[in-house]
C-alpha cells in the first residue's frame, strides 16, 4: 500500500473532486496541502451535488480530513462552508476535520487588496484574473513573516501586537492605492468573532500525519487548481500564488517527500482555462462552444465561463515531468461524444522553429502556434461506461494516443460525473 497525491495536470477544473471522492473510500485520511477557497470541487453522490472550496473532499465521506499548513484559510468562509454542508446532512466535528495550527489566515484586508489590484490592473491591461478572494495577498504576508496564523487565535494578547505589525504594512499600501486605512479594532473584531468556531479544529498536523504514517494509514493528498497554475512552473504571471505541483504535498502538510507514493495526475480529455493567460489550443468557434455547453464548463467558485480547447499533450507531458506523475485519471471523455474529428496538440511552432514544450517567457507563450494531429471521432455514447468493452473503438484509440503522447498511462477513466462511472485500470493505493 502507498500514499497517493492527486494533482491537476492542466489549468485546473480537471475533475479532481470526483476522483478524490472515489479514492477516499480507499483512504483513511484526506489532506489539502495548498491553495485556499479560490478553487472548487463538485462531488455528485447519489444525485446530490456537494460544492467544496476549502474543505477536503473526504469530509463528505466522513473520512478524517486535514487542512495542511500550505493552505491559506479564510476563517469566515470556512465557518460558512461547514454550515452549508451541515445543512445538507454532513456532520462536521473535530473527529473528522483538523486544521494545521500554523496555517495562514485570510482576512478582509487581503480580499480588499486583491480586488483593488485587479481593478487597477484592468485599467492598464495587465489583469491576472484572480478570484478576488485574498489568496495572493495572504501568501505575500506569509512570506513577509507578518501573517496571522490559526494558532494566533488562541493568544489574544500576542495577537494584538501581530495585528499592529500587519497593519503597518497594509495601511501603507492602502494609502498608496487611495483607500481608507483599516483600524486595529476592526481586524481584532473580525478575528475574535470567529476564533471560538475555528480553534476546536486546530491540530499539530505534521505530528498527526507522522503518527498515522507510522500506523500504516492510507493518506490521500488533495491539490487545488492545476499544475499549469503553479507559481514557479505555470504560465507566469497568469498563475495562482502557491506551488500546485505534487512536491508541495510534502511541504504543505509537514510530511517528508519519502512519504509520497503514487502521483495521480487528473487530466481532462480536452483543455479548459478560467481567467487570463495563454491558451494555445483555445477554440473560439462552435466546437469550443459545444465543449463548454456539454461539459458544463462554469467555475464552481466563481461561476465564470471556462475557455475551452483541444487536448494539449505537450502541456500535459510537461506536467508529467514537473510532478513526477505515475499515472493519470482521464476525465470527461464523454464530452467528446458526437464530434466528427478530434485534434491533439503535440508541440508548437515558435518563430519558425518547432519546440516540444511551452516556453517560460510570457512573450514567447503568446507567439506559439499549436501543431495538431487529427483523429477520427465517434458517434456512440461513452456516458456511464465502466469497462473498456463499453467504449467505442475510436474512443479507445484516442485514449491510447493520449497515453503515448504524454508519456504516462491511464490509471482511471471517468465517463460521467457519477462516482461509480469509472473504469479502473490501476488502483493507486495498491500500486
Amino acid at each position: 500500500m502507498t500514499n497517493v497525491v492527486v494533482v491537476g495536470s492542466q489549468w485546473g477544473d480537471e475533475g479532481k473532486g470526483k476522483i478524490v471522492d472515489w479514492l477516499s473510500e480507499r483512504a483513511d485520511i484526506v489532506v489539502r496541502f495548498q491553495g485556499g477557497h479560490n478553487a472548487g470541487h463538485t462531488l455528485v453522490i447519489d444525485g446530490v451535488s456537494y460544492k467544496l472550496s476549502l474543505l477536503p473532499s473526504g469530509i463528505v465521506r466522513g473520512k478524517l480530513s486535514v487542512i495542511g499548513n500550505g493552505v491559506v484559510v479564510d476563517p469566515h468562509a470556512l465557518v460558512a462552508e461547514i454550515a452549508k454542508l451541515e445543512a445538507q446532512g454532513i456532520k462536521i466535528s473535530p473527529d473528522v476535520l483538523r486544521i494545521a495550527d500554523n496555517a495562514t489566515l485570510i482576512l478582509s484586508l487581503h480580499r480588499e487588496l486583491d480586488g483593488m489590484r485587479e481593478d487597477a490592473a484592468s485599467n492598464s491591461g495587465t489583469k491576472i484574473g484572480t478570484t478576488r478572494r485574498g489568496i495572493g495577498p495572504a501568501y505575500e504576508d506569509k512570506v513577509g513573516r507578518r501573517a496571522i496564523r490559526v494558532m494566533d487565535l488562541a493568544d489574544m494578547e500576542t495577537l494584538s501586537g501581530k495585528v499592529d505589525r500587519l497593519l503597518t504594512h497594509h495601511n501603507a499600501l492602502r494609502r498608496g492605492l487611495g483607500a481608507d486605512e483599516v483600524s486595529h479594532a476592526t481586524i481584532m473584531e473580525e478575528l475574535t468573532s470567529v476564533a471560538e468556531r475555528v480553534l476546536p479544529y486546530r491540530e499539530t498536523v505534521w505530528e498527526l500525519l507522522d503518527a498515522e504514517r507510522r500506523k500504516g494509514s492510507r493518506i490521500l493528498f488533495e491539490g487545488a487548481q492545476g499544475s499549469l497554475l503553479d507559481i514557479d512552473h505555470g504560465t507566469y504571471p497568469f498563475v495562482t500564488s502557491s506551488n500546485t505541483v505534487a512536491g508541495q504535498a510534502a511541504a504543505g502538510s509537514g510530511m517528508g517527500p519519502g512519504s509520497l507514493g503514487y502521483i495521480l495526475g487528473i487530466t481532462k480529455a480536452y483543455t479548459t482555462r478560467v481567467g487570463e493567460g495563454p491558451f494555445p489550443t483555445e477554440l473560439n468557434d462552435e466546437i469550443g462552444q459545444f465543449l463548454g455547453e456539454k461539459g458544463h464548463e462554469f467555475g464552481t467558485v466563481t461561476g465564470r465561463k471556462r475557455r475551452c480547447g483541444w487536448f494539449d499533450a505537450a502541456l500535459v507531458r510537461q506536467s508529467v515531468a514537473t510532478n513526477g506523475i505515475t499515472g493519470i485519471a482521464l476525465t470527461k471523455l464523454d464530452v467528446l461524444d458526437g464530434l466528427d474529428e478530434l485534434k491533439i496538440c503535440v508541440g508548437y511552432m515558435l518563430d519558425g522553429k518547432r519546440i516540444d514544450h511551452l516556453p517560460a517567457s510570457q512573450g514567447a507563450q503568446a507567439r506559439v502556434e499549436p501543431i495538431f494531429v487529427t483523429l477520427e471521432g465517434w458517434k456512440e455514447s461513452t456516458v456511464g461506461a465502466r469497462k473498456w468493452a463499453d467504449l467505442p473503438a475510436q474512443a479507445i484509440k484516442y485514449v491510447r494516443q493520449v497515453e503515448e503522447l504524454i508519456g504516462a498511462p491511464v490509471a482511471l477513466l471517468s465517463t460521467s460525473p457519477e462516482r461509480d462511472d469509472t473504469i479502473l485500470v490501476t488502483d493507486p493505493f495498491e500500486d
